[in-house]
């Protein structure tokens, strides 16, 4: 993403937008808020003269759309709609998930979303899976107050479609973005019992923070570009770290948020929903090791260990203590 002085503008409304949104106390200010993420966000993606870019735009703004629609259809359906966030109709609350789910990209709704991050760069597809949710998740926490059977449905639907969906993927973009719906099924079902979701959201966003840089700064977007992409052991093993953190693998952070969550589901007695999404969070850690064993075992000439440049060190030592070293302090302060 080339940074010039429209891109910043954009950039800041967009996260300016963001905070509207969470700070908003009625319905119409957090929609409001949400159209204004939309406009920001659409720019970023745009680029002169590129078919994928015009394809992603238009189907961004085409299904934020429906979902806008829809949200202020629901909330102009509810007569205490400037008065409290609170919805007398069942109904109405459930449409209002509806349009959320449409707009995070949650199944059933999540079509356009993998389909959209294969046509964008690393830096786009990042803000699409981290900030991006981070609006409709705090409206969705709103709604959270009681229970209700649609709530575990897109839980369970964003599970499964986030664990199979990316199996016989090729494109890395269209794994992550798999994996991202999975994330969402997590961070929906911890939002359901408790309100530190958003701790899900921020380690989530790390670590994904960091496997963009590492793939963009390799030029990967195949599975293919991956087995000669790196002569470097220590890169090699700086994304393989990051992957199975991202997958949820222990002693690694990733695991942390996927704890928390399970320790919230056990203790209101929601074991069934715990066992599904463990057992399909196994199958997205199936895909990021097919996609890790090809890039670690692939033979290619690579120096000694101690011989890599400093800016490898720096980032080997971020990993590292990322993964190994947080959990330790964090385990502490979360519980």
């Amino acid at each position: 993403m080339i940074m010039n002085s429209s891109k910043i503008i954009f950039i800041f409304v967009l996260m300016m937008s963001t905070l509207m949104t969470i700070s908003a106390n009625n319905w119409l200010g957090m929609w409001m808020g949400m159209e204004m993420n939309l406009m920001a966000f659409i720019p970023l993606i745009s680029k002169s003269k590129n078919k994928n870019s015009s394809q992603a735009m238009m189907m961004y703004f085409l299904v934020q759309s429906i979902g806008s629609v829809t949200l202020l259809f629901s909330v102009t359906m509810n007569p205490l709609v400037m008065a409290n966030l609170n919805f007398e109709e069942l109904w109405l609350k459930e449409m209002i998930m509806v349009s959320l789910a449409i707009k995070l990209g949650a199944a059933p709704f999540h079509w356009w979303l993998p389909n959209v991050m294969s046509n964008l760069n690393w830096p786009e597809c990042l803000i699409l899976m981290t900030w991006q949710k981070l609006a409709p998740l705090t409206v969705m926490n709103n709604l959270m107050s009681s229970p209700m059977m649609i709530t575990y449905m897109l839980i369970t639907f964003s599970g499964m479609v986030g664990s199979f969906g990316g199996l016989n993927q090729t494109s890395v973009r269209k794994m992550l973005g798999y994996s991202s719906i999975n994330h969402l099924g997590w961070m929906m079902s911890f939002m359901s019992m408790s309100d530190m979701w958003y701790k899900y959201l921020i380690i989530y966003s790390l670590l994904m923070s960091m496997i963009c840089y590492m793939l963009n700064h390799k030029n990967i977007y195949f599975l293919n570009q991956m087995m000669p992409s790196s002569n470097s052991m220590t890169e090699k093993f700086m994304l393989t770290i990051m992957m199975l953190s991202i997958g949820g693998l222990p002693p690694f952070i990733g695991f942390l948020p996927k704890w928390m969550a399970i320790q919230s589901m056990i203790s209101s007695s929601l074991v069934p929903v715990m066992i599904t999404m463990l057992v399909l969070s196994l199958v997205t850690l199936l895909y990021y090791l097919r996609m890790m064993i090809n890039y670690m075992l692939m033979y290619s000439t690579m120096n000694k260990w101690m011989k890599f440049k400093s800016t490898n060190l720096c980032l080997l030592y971020i990993t590292i203590s990322v993964n190994m070293l947080l959990p330790t302090f964090l385990t502490l302060n979360f519980f």
